[in-house]
């Protein structure tokens, strides 16, 4: 694991547009197109950054840009977010370079190739560990971290596409479902705890990673849903669909009767 920070925040409180104490916001998998788009709010508020990617190359470029949208702190890490025996070092740094912790924003993971999963468990269970296995180690210091303070928000993307199991992404899906169901119980466990658990669930939106899936161009527009997400943090929310509109679709489908479910080509 690399590591790079520039201009430390210190001790001293740094003020944002409305002069209220900058938030301080941990961003894992920060080189996703969603975690990027909202980075990118957070930093014309001021707010204090520390990114942790895969890509060094592209982590040094979305960081150049945060501190010149007006960050008032970015610091980075790379790191393979699957090696999970280096969490706790990893998040330890982390939060002490940000000199504390008000939100963890989870935006780790991968879509994977359904037909190659149908054909090859590695890839599968890659799938699997990368959106599920890995989320849930990292959550699992996190939420210790922020009960022991009584404080701070979890918030982290899954995906409607874990509300029901379609042929087309199942793999991606089931990781996504078991995600959620976690987060869920977190948020039973540790609400009462002063620390809030949000479960952000997008349909497709259009990033670099979505580009190349038939009707790409109809996807939601990536700063609309970050900012839509920047508000659900702020409020506390529980469960965000994103657009809005998911909501209902999802609650229409969950609720097909699998008899027929089963014959959709979905």
């Amino acid at each position: 694991m690399n590591r790079h920070a520039t201009s430390h925040p210190a001790t001293a409180i740094v003020a944002n547009r409305n002069d209220k104490p900058a938030k301080k916001i941990l961003v894992l998998g920060a080189t996703s197109g969603i975690a990027e788009a909202t980075c990118r709010i957070w930093a014309a508020q001021g707010a204090q950054l520390f990114l942790v990617a895969r890509n060094a190359e592209k982590l040094a470029a979305v960081a150049a840009d945060l501190r010149l949208r007006g960050a008032s702190y970015v610091g980075t890490a790379v790191a393979d977010l699957d090696d999970t025996d280096k969490h706790p070092e990893m998040l330890a740094h982390a939060i002490n370079s940000l000199t504390g912790m008000d939100i963890a924003y989870l935006a780790l993971g991968v879509l994977g190739d359904q037909p190659r999963a149908e054909q090859e468990f590695n890839h599968a269970a890659q799938i699997v560990y990368t959106n599920f296995m890995a989320p849930v180690s990292l959550l699992t210091w996190l939420a210790n971290y922020c009960v022991q303070r009584h404080a701070g928000v979890l918030a982290v993307l899954s995906s409607v596409a874990g509300d029901r199991g379609r042929k087309s992404n199942y793999v991606y899906g089931s990781s996504k479902a078991g995600l959620t169901a976690f987060l869920a119980g977190l948020r039973n466990r540790i609400n009462r705890e002063g620390v809030t658990v949000l479960t952000i669930k997008p349909g497709p939106v259009k990033t670099a990673m979505t580009a190349s899936m038939k009707g790409a161009e109809k996807f939601a527009n990536v700063n609309k849903v970050a900012a839509t997400i920047v508000r659900a943090i702020d409020k506390r929310v529980d469960t965000l669909y994103v657009p809005s509109i998911w909501l209902p679709i999802m609650l229409v489908i969950r609720h097909i009767p699998e008899r027929i479910f089963k014959k959709l080509n979905l």
